[in-house]
């Protein structure tokens, strides 16, 4: 072999083993820098997750805090609604209990003149006139009546020669009558009451009777 031809052998050889020991590095830095990104993405990672977790527990907190506030306004709430079904109980009541007082106000005037009159009767001492001792007492009966019809609509019905009406009468006593056609209120016992357009009590009456429907 001449010593061109080993010359170029060995100039091959360094060539390949240059070109193999430069891959080499290439693959090694390749390799480091691919293990740094990994670190610096693991780190990223690590941190973001922490950041999220911090959050996490901040939104947590606020929630609670939320929560223990709505608790305490419902109780709030709660107790103020006790309160006001109490405060409202009490006040029903005591609108039942005191609901006739406007009306038994009224009627305590009429009451005194009831009791003026039965003291002068006493307090005379000559025999009481029987006719001034009923016009008084005629008179406090109609101011009785007035009042009760004007300012409460309490109205008493008279009955006595209307025809008999099952709806209003209640018929105590019937007695036949060849001279009427229909039945006929005679008398009355008790007498009928309305309050306002309501019947509330009913007439108790003897009644007159056609001879043919008895």
């Amino acid at each position: 072999m001449s010593a061109q031809e080993n010359d170029a052998e060995n100039f091959d050889s360094e060539l390949i083993n240059d070109n193999e020991n430069a891959d080499l590095e290439e693959a090694s830095l390749e390799d480091i820098f691919s293990e740094e990104l990994l670190a610096e993405s693991e780190a990223d990672s690590e941190e973001s997750l922490e950041t999220e977790l911090e959050n996490e527990k901040e939104r947590f907190a606020d929630l609670e805090a939320k929560l223990a506030e709505a608790q305490d306004n419902f109780l709030r709430k709660a107790a103020d609604f006790e309160n006001y079904r109490k405060r409202m109980n009490m006040e029903k009541q005591r609108a039942i209990e005191f609901a006739n007082e406007s009306l038994l106000l009224d009627l305590i005037p009429v009451i005194d003149d009831f009791e003026r009159a039965i003291q002068a009767a006493q307090a005379s001492e000559q025999a009481v006139d029987a006719k001034a001792m009923l016009d008084g007492i005629t008179m406090i009966e109609k101011q009785l009546l007035s009042l009760l019809e004007t300012k409460w609509g309490l109205k008493r019905l008279s009955s006595k020669g209307e025809a008999f009406n099952p709806d209003c009468h209640e018929a105590i006593m019937m007695e036949k009558a060849p001279d009427v056609k229909e039945a006929v209120v005679k008398e009355e016992f008790l007498k009928a009451y309305m309050l306002k357009d309501r019947l509330i009590r009913a007439a108790k009456v003897n009644v007159l009777m056609p001879e043919d429907d008895i």
